[in-house]
């Protein structure tokens, strides 16, 4: 859905473009995490702030019912945003991971935080 104004008048004309895009409008594509040796990336925000995103992982941090452990990923098993990222073994929210802790859900989002935090499930 396109939210930008339309580009033609009430009369038919043709409405030109007012200005460019701000730096605090302009987007950035997703960042797919994938599986493999850890590899951070380090992206200015608005405000002065900072986002680390998760390029390549292979560990997350699986809770249990004992705590939180740490656990290497094997595998993305299952996800819901998109089949095809089964295929490309990549990682988002939601996504079933197979890890040597057994199979988790991942509750984080490693492209916006860094970090793959995940849910143990029940078999």
């Amino acid at each position: 859905m396109n939210h930008a104004r339309s580009t033609k008048k009430r009369t038919g004309g043709r409405r030109r473009t007012v200005r460019k895009k701000r730096k605090h409008e302009l987007g950035s594509a997703p960042t797919e995490t994938q599986l493999g040796e850890q590899e951070l990336q380090v992206v200015e925000t608005r405000g002065g702030n900072e986002k680390v995103r998760a390029v390549e992982t292979d560990v997350a941090s699986v809770a249990t019912d004992d705590g939180v452990e740490r656990a290497s990923i094997e595998d993305v098993v299952e996800n819901a945003s998109n089949p095809n990222y089964v295929r490309r073994n990549i990682v988002t929210k939601g996504a079933v991971i197979e890890t040597d802790a057994g199979r988790a859900r991942v509750t984080s989002r490693p492209g916006q935080d860094g970090q793959v935090n995940a849910v143990l499930l029940e078999n």
